[in-house]
């Protein structure tokens, strides 16, 4: 009490003097706990935006292919912006982490059975795995020869492509049964089956014998599309999986049933179902080429592109394929997917060439190599 009467200079003896001391008390400690509150908010407000600042430069520095101590120490923290190829790497992680060993025809694979992936393909967006450097125009130029219904990979290899040189090997083609089809030919296979289902094929040519025996799935498909009264059709299925001509084929499909529809009045999604994924490897060409095929057909129908759809059978992991999947696990994807544009709408669906897509902002780390499997 003496302290506090000399600080503020009161007379004890006086009752009003110490309720006016008390009151001076009082409010000199509700000033000392209020500016210790402000303090303490301020404290944390300033350490909260220097976590928030810390995590948004992590997002930058990983979205360009580096990761910081920070991510290491805390990688919670920080807001993963491409979901949609995250989701594709939760997958290769499952397999990898949840997968039984299975020996099959061509080696040990580690697999799981069905799952599903969607891409979203609005605005332009065109999903092109950026955990590893894909080569989407090889990607670009298979698919033009599928829509073309050609066989012969000679017309791949002229422009560079050799994703189909060790199966239609003299060799392999033999081990199959097919002595009898030409050395470079893949039989009665994809593309074929797109255009002319089920049309008897010329094992020399690669060619059907006559292009009016069989169906052509995609033109069909095409003209419901281009017809607003018959575009929402649940019918506009292509398969590729002929099991008349199925063990003609140097290999039987992979993805073999693409669904298309409409809805909300010019929106066009494409689910695929494939019945094999090599996943690491052949699933990324896969991903990308059904996902040109839906912007393609949006642009020559008067259509936008919305989703793909990806629904997987047999999910696997070659052995051989197991360090550099874990390899592409450890990185993070760019932060959104590159765009496309398709130059011009032409009058028939084969008339589309390479020149005519242009992809942009593709960001991707460095390929990782796997070899395919045959």
């Amino acid at each position: 009490m003496a302290f506090y009467q000399h600080i503020y200079e009161v007379d004890v003896s006086d009752l009003s003097s110490i309720k006016n001391l008390f009151s001076k008390i009082f409010t000199f400690y509700l000033h000392l706990f209020f500016s210790l509150t402000l303090f303490v908010n301020m404290f944390v407000f300033t350490q909260h935006i220097f976590t928030k600042t810390m995590d948004f430069i992590d997002i930058i520095l990983i979205n360009i292919g580096f990761k910081s101590k920070a991510f290491d120490e805390n990688p919670v923290s920080v807001v993963l912006l491409n979901k949609e190829e995250q989701h594709y790497l939760d997958v290769l992680e499952k397999v990898l982490k949840e997968g039984t060993v299975e020996k099959g025809r061509n080696g040990n694979t580690i697999s799981i059975f069905g799952e599903s992936l969607r891409f979203s393909l609005k605005d332009g967006v065109i999903p092109i795995l950026t955990t590893k450097k894909v080569a989407w125009k090889t990607c670009l130029k298979e698919l033009l020869w599928f829509i073309s219904g050609q066989t012969d990979t000679q017309l791949l290899k002229d422009q560079n492509v050799h994703i189909w040189d060790d199966n239609t090997t003299r060799e392999f083609l033999d081990s199959r049964g097919l002595k009898d089809l030409k050395e470079g030919l893949i039989g009665p296979g994809y593309g074929y089956q797109w255009r002319f289902f089920n049309s008897p094929y010329n094992k020399q040519s690669g060619e059907p014998f006559s292009e009016t025996n069989g169906v052509d799935q995609l033109q069909q498909i095409i003209d419901q599309l281009k017809d607003p009264e018959k575009r929402t059709s649940r019918r506009l299925i292509m398969t590729a999986w002929n099991p008349v001509q199925v063990d003609q084929m140097a290999l039987p499909p992979c993805h073999i049933l693409a669904q298309f529809n409409v809805h909300d009045g010019n929106k066009l999604s494409c689910a695929l179902y494939q019945r094999s994924c090599d996943f690491p490897v052949g699933s990324p060409f896969n991903i990308t080429s059904y996902s040109f095929l839906t912007h393609l057909l949006a642009k020559h129908c008067g259509l936008e592109a919305h989703e793909f759809i990806y629904f997987m059978g047999n999910v696997h992991i070659y052995e051989e394929h197991i360090s550099a999947v874990e390899e592409q696990l450890s990185r993070v994807p760019t932060d959104m997917f590159p765009t496309l544009e398709i130059k011009e709408k032409k009058d028939n669906i084969s008339d589309y060439v390479v020149d005519d897509f242009v992809v942009s902002n593709y960001k991707s780390q460095s390929a990782i190599k796997m070899k395919m499997v045959a």
